[in-house]
């Protein structure tokens, strides 16, 4: 794997060096002091996982900015605490992995090797916290309830319309009238507070959920 090390202490960055020198699985490319040198340095180098120094702090909107650059590169943060509010902001940025303070060398090259292959080498604790943030994030994005649910029937209508497909189509699809299909397309346009269908479509786009099929006890209508 082509390796690129981030660290500000020319001390640590020789002993990385001395590290990887004898295994065959890592190239290392560079080693550089900051990340405006590392985002020159990238213009130039092939490299496949940037390993990022944490432990002096670092600018994470610099981070996420040089992940959105390079999105074909894994970055790795070295040396973070394993908390998961930590490992969270570190994700938001764009770091596909981490090293934890207490890592062997070992641990360091699994976790390079994981990085390279999209997979997280973490402990049960944070991957549990993770899963539980994941939770969160979407309860906590998921737009308020319209103060009418959409029937099951309207759903469907939405899930099409979300689609790309005309009344004419949906009509065809759910061998019902055009006629019906417009009365649906009118109710879910008042439920959900748009004014137009184009704005329906990207909103179930966007928040596929709005369309779920609500209980059977709240299918009240006819075709």
């Amino acid at each position: 794997m082509r390796l690129v090390v981030v660290t500000p202490i020319r001390l640590f960055g020789d002993a990385l060096t001395a590290c990887f020198l004898p295994r065959t699985e890592v190239s290392l490319q560079a080693t550089v002091s900051d990340l405006t040198h590392l985002r020159i340095l990238l213009r130039d180098v092939h490299a496949e996982i940037v390993l990022i120094d944490v432990t002096q702090g670092i600018a994470l909107d610099e981070v996420r900015s040089i992940a959105s650059q390079f999105p074909g590169i894994a970055l790795v943060a070295l040396g973070l605490q394993e908390q998961r509010q930590d490992v969270i902001r570190c994700g938001r940025a764009g770091f596909s992995g981490y090293v934890g303070r207490d890592a062997s060398v070992e641990d360091l090259c699994c976790a390079l090797a994981n990085a390279r292959c999209g997979k997280l080498s973490c402990s049960a604790e944070i991957s549990g916290g993770l899963l539980r943030a994941l939770f969160e994030m979407e309860r906590n994005t998921r737009p308020a309830e319209s103060t009418k649910a959409l029937t099951q029937r309207e759903g469907e209508v939405l899930q099409l319309i979300g689609n790309g497909l005309s009344n004419k189509e949906i009509a065809l699809d759910l061998s019902v009238s055009v006629a019906t299909v417009k009365h649906h397309v009118h109710n879910i346009l008042q439920k959900l507070k748009l004014p137009r269908r184009t704005q329906a479509m990207r909103r179930v786009r966007e928040a596929p959920w709005i369309a779920a099929s609500p209980p059977l006890d709240r299918y009240d209508e006819a075709d």
